[in-house]
């Protein structure tokens, strides 16, 4: 039973991210943070390796630099780095290409149609949703949090610590 609720960090914060980012153009700081403290706890529960820990260690910090340069270019929010390195943690080394390439597809259709919707009139609508009105009128904010999330379930079963649990 255990297995399952830690499990379900990953998950739950890929969706409490998504959310926030659409509604706010943001990711909040605990959403990383909780998933890298609850890393070790999740390691520990399903018996992970040194190699395993050292290798998803390297491969977050690995994921941190690289977002970072991307963030200094300013293609990238900070919010969205420090979750994709966070994730990395718990996808695991094996699994990071495949996930890292559904997230990069997901985040390309996820843009086209912001892109789309941001090119449509204001509708009067908007109003009673001051988070659309907000995502439609921000040109340059783009939400990827919510491809992170997208891309996230897709490999969901790819993922380190979801093959421990599942085979």
């Amino acid at each position: 039973m255990l297995s399952y609720i830690i499990i379900s960090i990953l998950p739950a914060a890929w969706l409490i991210a998504a959310i926030n980012d659409l509604g706010e153009l943001k990711i909040p700081n605990w959403i990383p943070v909780t998933l890298v403290l609850m890393f070790p706890v999740m390691a520990a529960t399903f018996g992970y390796s040194f190699e395993m820990l050292s290798s998803s260690l390297l491969l977050a910090i690995g994921a941190l630099v690289v977002g970072f340069a991307i963030y200094a270019t300013g293609q990238f929010g900070a919010g969205d780095v420090k979750l994709l390195a966070a994730t990395a943690l718990w996808v695991g080394p094996a699994a990071f290409p495949m996930f890292l390439f559904k997230v990069i597809l997901a985040s390309g259709i996820f843009a086209f149609a912001i892109i789309m919707f941001r090119s449509t009139p204001m509708l009067p609508v908007y109003a009673h949703a001051p988070w659309l009105m907000e995502l439609h009128g921000s040109r340059r904010a783009m939400p990827y949090g919510v491809g992170i999330a997208l891309g996230g379930f897709w490999s969901l079963h790819e993922a380190m610590a979801f093959t421990a649990v599942f085979g």
